[in-house]
């Protein structure tokens, strides 16, 4: 027989959680040098449909004036953001 992952099933829905434990984008602890690459954005390419920012796990991507940016310090790399820009806006170059 399985366990199961809980002792007790819910009953109610004062027992069941509303949110998360953080809102989004509620990251504390900056990038501590291991990112070996890191997104940049062609703001001439940018069109900003603002994909890049919904799909970003880390909540990075922010538009300030029109343009959107990258909070560096909180940015792993992973590449999600270059991968899901259909125009190309978005390459991964090598940290410096």
């Amino acid at each position: 027989m399985k366990p199961y992952l809980r002792d007790k099933v819910p009953t109610s829905f004062e027992e069941i959680p509303d949110n998360t434990a953080y809102e989004a984008g509620y990251l504390v602890t900056k990038n501590a040098g291991w990112r070996n690459v890191r997104p940049v954005i062609d703001t001439t390419r940018c069109i900003g449909c603002l994909n890049c920012y919904l799909y970003c796990p880390d909540g990075v991507i922010f538009e300030k004036d029109g343009k959107v940016s990258i909070d560096y310090d909180f940015c792993k790399g992973c590449g999600i953001c270059s991968r899901i820009c259909k125009l190309g806006a978005i390459r991964m170059e090598a940290e410096k």
